[in-house]
Order: structure tokens, then C-alpha cells, then sequence
């Protein structure tokens, strides 16, 4: 077992397991689909031995972009869970067509699964209610919120790396205060009591629902000022942001048409959620 030496097609890839074999090499990795590579890197390392995949391939500038793509995939995951993320990164390399239609290649390629399923389901749902789909802004993920304070799920919390991940995918999609209560309850019941800084990713998340109607694309608040930006098209009644700026000339101001810059005073962590909270009841009416 020191020199033996296989030297076969990707047949292997069928599933032959020699598992004291710790090393192998695959000539014009180029040429192979992403998960064929996968599969084939595989076949080693399949005991306690450690073992090494090497892939030979032409110069960068003689492959085709896809197979750079594949590559560059293949290197950058290399944890469990990358069987799923590499056939995600193949889907998009290669694309899965028309989802509507027989042609086998479409316009997914160009902007990968994940957004092109995303936009689809924005434009039914804006069709369902009677809306026309805003094509220019379908790509938007709602108002953005800077609060410049730490706002995550930590590892001791919920220690699952792809767990985590999927939940920070399910707050982002959440469309309506109560089912961000429902998120609330269900972390609380399968990890504990929420720790601060996944408190404030909630409360984050609270006020994005809150501002995506008034039509506020950013708000930004620091320890003593803030500013919210809104959209060209809002739902704000310019005469209650007049109000505000005459009412507190000191603390409002207007920069630039769409830009309101207010300041507060410096308190905990929970002085800036307070604060952005009023504003939006103002403002909201």
C-alpha cells in the first residue's frame, strides 16, 4: 500500500470506495461537470487517512469561463453541506431554462436561481394583487437599516453554521408583523431565551416592515443623529415632515429633497430603536 497506483476513466465515480486510498489526480479537471468533480474527489479520504485532490488543468486564459467558475466554486467550499451548495452553484453556472416553458436555456443564467426565483415570486404576488410588477425596483430587498449596533444570531445561540443561515433567510422574507412574532416564539422555543444581539436583529427586522410602506429605502441612526432616505414614490405626507421640521427646527432638517436628518439624544442600545420607532408613528400618522 505505498506505491499502488489506479490509473482508470470516471468510472470511480460510480461509487468504487477503496478507502486507504488518500490521493487523486484528475487530468483536464476542466473539462468536468461541478458535481462530477465533487464526485470524483470523493473517492479519497473515505477513512481516518487524510487525503488530496489534484486537479490539472490548462492555463486559466485557455479554459472556458464556466469551468473557471467551477473551479473557483469547487475551491471555496469545502465544508459539510457543500455537496448542496456546489449543485446550487452548478445550477447557476449552467441554468435550469425557461421555468415556464420547454426551452432549456434562458435568462436565468444570467442572474442565477435564487434571484430569478425570488423575482418570479414578486412579480405573481404583485399580479395577484391587482398590481402592475414594478420591474425596475423588483430586485430591491426593502428599506435598509444601519442602527450601527451588532444584530446577529451567535454561534453559541443556534451552533448549526447552515441552521443559521437558513434562519437569517427566513427573518429576511418575513412579510408581516405577526409572523415575525411567530419567528420570535419558535426561536425562543427550540433554542431559549433570546440572546441581546438576536433581539435586536428582530427588532431590525420589525422596522423594516414598518418603514417598507411609507416607502423609506435607508435609515441610518448613530449614537447622537440619523437620517432616513425615502423613495422618489412614498407614502409620506409632506405636510407632517413640514411640521416636524417647524415644530423642531433644531432637530429636523432637510438635506436634499429625500433625505430628512434629525438628531436625538445619546442613549443604551435601546435609545435608537426608540427613536426611529416615534419617528415612523409620526410620520406614519
Amino acid at each position: 500500500r505505498r506505491f499502488d497506483l489506479l490509473l482508470c476513466t470516471t468510472i470511480i465515480e460510480s461509487g468504487i470506495d477503496v478507502p486507504t486510498a488518500n490521493t487523486i489526480v484528475i487530468d483536464r479537471a476542466d473539462r468536468f461537470g461541478l458535481a462530477q468533480i465533487h464526485q470524483l474527489r470523493g473517492r479519497v479520504g473515505r477513512s481516518h487517512h487524510r487525503a488530496y485532490a489534484y486537479l490539472i488543468t490548462p492555463p486559466r486564459a485557455a479554459m472556458t469561463a464556466d469551468a473557471v467558475k467551477r473551479l473557483e466554486a469547487l475551491e471555496s467550499l469545502e465544508d459539510l453541506g457543500a455537496g448542496f451548495a456546489l449543485a446550487t452553484h452548478d445550477l447557476e453556472i449552467r441554468g435550469a431554462g425557461e421555468l415556464l416553458g420547454d426551452e432549456q436555456s434562458g435568462q436565468i443564467e444570467e442572474i442565477g436561481f435564487n434571484l430569478y426565483m425570488e423575482l418570479l415570486q414578486r412579480a405573481v404576488a404583485a399580479l395577484k394583487s391587482g398590481r402592475e410588477p414594478d420591474l425596475e425596483r423588483a430586485a430591491d430587498s426593502g428599506p435598509e437599516i444601519e442602527l450601527h449596533l451588532p444584530a446577529l444570531i451567535p454561534e453559541d445561540y443556534v451552533p448549526d453554521v447552515h441552521l443559521r443561515l437558513v434562519l437569517y433567510k427566513r427573518i429576511a422574507g418575513l412579510s408581516s408583523p405577526e409572523a415575525l412574532d411567530e419567528m420570535k416564539s419558535e426561536l425562543i422555543d427550540r433554542f431559549g431565551p433570546l440572546p441581546p444581539f438576536t433581539r435586536s436583529l428582530l427588532r431590525i427586522a420589525r422596522l423594516k416592515l414598518r418603514a417598507a410602506p411609507l416607502g423609506i429605502r435607508k435609515i441610518d441612526v448613530g449614537p447622537a443623529s440619523g437620517y432616513l432616505l425615502f423613495e422618489e414614490r412614498n407614502s409620506v405626507d409632506p405636510l407632517r415632515v413640514l411640521k416636524l421640521i417647524q415644530g423642531r427646527p433644531k432637530d429636523y432638517r432637510l438635506d436634499g429633497p429625500l433625505k430628512l436628518r434629525f438628531r436625538h439624544e445619546a442613549g443604551g442600545e435601546d435609545a435608537p430603536f426608540e427613536r426611529v420607532e416615534r419617528l415612523l408613528d409620526t410620520l406614519a400618522g
